[in-house]
Formats: C-alpha cells, structure tokens, sequence
C-alpha cells in the first residue's frame, strides 16, 4: 500500500510504498477513503507525543470500508461502510466495562500508538467495540470530519457540559474544533461568543451564528459571564481565560491538547473556588455517543461536511501538517488516499 512515512519530526512525509497490514483476530484492516488532518496530527509531527515511534504514519480521523477481517470478528464484514475513534478501547479495563472506551487503560491510537490513516489501509483492533457503522447517506469526507474534532466537540457540549438552549458558550480558537464547537452549540439553541486572532475564521465563526469579541467584552455581551466555555486552542493562555470568563457555577471544556512545554498549567483555582466552577477534561467519545451525535447529522441538525474547507492529496498531506504551524488552515482539510 501507499502511506505518508514520517521519518523525523519537523521534517517532509515521504509517500511510500510499504507492506500491507494484516488485522488482528479481533481486528479489521480498513480502505481508507478519506481521512483528516488534525492539529493533534501535527503535535505527532513536531515531537510533542512520547508514543510515536518513528517511522511512523499519522492519521487518526478517518472513514472508509472494511477490507478484511480478524477471525474472532463478528459485528462487521468485508464491504461495510465505517469509522473509528481516534482512542480504541481493549474491552477488558474497568472504563471499557463501563462503555467509555475514550479513556481506556490500554487504548490505542491509530496515527499515535500505531500506524495511523495517511495510508490506503489502515488495522485497527477490537471492531466489535471499536467500529463505527456509517449511514449510507453520509459521505466519507463528511464521516471524516466527524472525528476527532467533530465529535470531541459534540462530547464537550453534550457529555460533559451539558449544554442548554439559552445558554452563552465562549469558544476560544476558531480552527476545526473550534468551529465544530459553534455549529453545536447553536443547533442546541445556545448564544455563542468566538475568540480568534485571524479575521478569517471569525468570519466564518459569524457565518455559523456566533458573535466575535474579544475576551474583555465577553461580561458585557453574555450579561455576567459564559455559562460554559471551551478552550478549542490548547494553551496556557486560552485554558487560564476560558476558566476567567465564565460566571459563578460555569463550567470550562478542555478540548485543545496542552502538550510540550504547557503540559501543566497555573489554573487560578481561588476563583474555580469562589465561583464554584467545573473543569472538565475531554478525550474524544465512547462508542456509546454516535448514535446520537450520527441521528443529529442526518437529520441536518448539525452539517460538519459545511466545515471541511479542502480536500487534498496524499502526497499533500505532510505540507498540510507544516501550515499548521503557522496556524494556516481554515475549517478540515481532508486527505483522499
């Protein structure tokens, strides 16, 4: 098969030719027909994530069609239409007994722990806790831009923060999840301020029903503060004013990796006291939570296709990760093996 090597960190993916993979008695091996590229996808590229061993293929937000199957697999067969989240559960820990394989003891990551979807094929373990099936209607682009950030988007607002309509939602960074983020939170009837330093993707935050404004106006605007508020970005400095501008009892979303040297962060834990506000941590979705999240899409309450600004090649897919640097892309790019 084809696949996007990473032979260095910094450094060009090389497209090569390499062997195919074979899956695991539990596992499937997927055709990927469309994959996207993700800022968590470039923090494995600049070094950031101590479990990718080079070489190395990323790629982790991927749809496509099952191509074999391991002999213990009995949910899906050769032809069927899926994806996956970017975290697999193992099946055997307490946190897979329970259903949130998004936190596993042993999880693995396709583009991370393992080769991931910049490639034709793709192995992944344990389908029968792990696969997605797709609506036929929905297309592989669009299952694509589901996840990671699609749908860490959707656990942020509906697992974990529990949104309601009538509610204001501070998003801060405006990139793909951040994107995502609005798009949720207004399909669930929310009021939505966006915070970005491009004029361009708070253009396209206003398009999706959010009011841009800088983090100094967000009392004025939501009238005391945001009820929840989702660093999207991954910062030191995003986490401490995503924390800063919600009201009493408000409740803040990390959504953004804090990775490298802003692993710890000085939360102001006297106001979380004071004001009695909820931090909450976010690592994707459990399995458990597509169902409704794939109801909402198609029924056109929420359009994630709307977000994907591109669609490239493979042989693109590495210049792709480096303009991520200078925070270059607008929505999700996808990549076409």
């Amino acid at each position: 098969m084809r696949a996007a090597v990473m032979h260095a960190f910094t450094q060009p993916l090389s497209v090569e030719t390499v062997p195919d993979p074979a899956p695991a008695p539990g596992g499937v091996v997927v055709e990927v027909r469309a994959t996207g590229v993700c800022r968590s996808d470039w923090h494995g590229w600049m070094g950031h994530d101590p479990s990718i061993a080079l070489p190395h293929v990323p790629g982790h937000e991927l749809a496509g069609v099952v191509a074999a199957t391991g002999a213990e697999v009995r949910g899906f067969s050769e032809g069927d239409r899926v994806t996956v989240p970017f975290c697999c559960g193992c099946g055997r820990c307490e946190p897979c007994r329970h259903g949130e394989t998004q936190i596993c003891e042993r999880d693995v990551q396709p583009g991370f722990t393992i080769w991931g979807s910049f490639a034709e094929l793709v192995a992944l373990p344990q389908a029968d806790l792990n696969l997605v099936r797709l609506p036929d209607a929905l297309g592989f682009d669009e299952a694509a831009s589901l996840g990671c950030r699609f749908m860490t988007a959707w656990a942020a607002l509906h697992v974990h923060a529990q949104v309601r309509a009538g509610e204001w939602v501070a998003v801060h960074g405006c990139g793909g999840v951040g994107l995502a983020a609005v798009m949720i939170a207004v399909a669930a009837g929310a009021q939505v301020v966006a915070l970005d330093i491009d004029e361009r993707k708070l253009a396209r935050a206003r398009e999706l029903g959010a009011v841009p404004a800088g983090v100094e106006a967000i009392p004025d605007i939501t009238g005391g503060g945001a009820h929840v508020s989702i660093d999207a970005l991954g910062s030191a400095e995003t986490c401490v004013t995503s924390i800063e501008c919600l009201r009493r009892r408000g409740r803040h979303v990390q959504v953004g990796l804090l990775l490298a040297g802003e692993r710890a962060v000085a939360i102001p834990m006297a106001r979380v006291i004071s004001r009695e506000l909820r931090v909450l941590g976010v690592h994707g979705m459990a399995v458990r939570h597509y169902d409704a999240l794939l109801r909402a899409v198609g029924a056109g309450v929420v359009r994630p296709g709307e977000l994907v600004a591109k669609t490239i090649a493979l042989e693109d897919a590495g210049e792709e990760l480096a303009s991520m640097s200078r925070f270059a892309q607008e929505g999700v790019t996808v990549v076409r093996p």
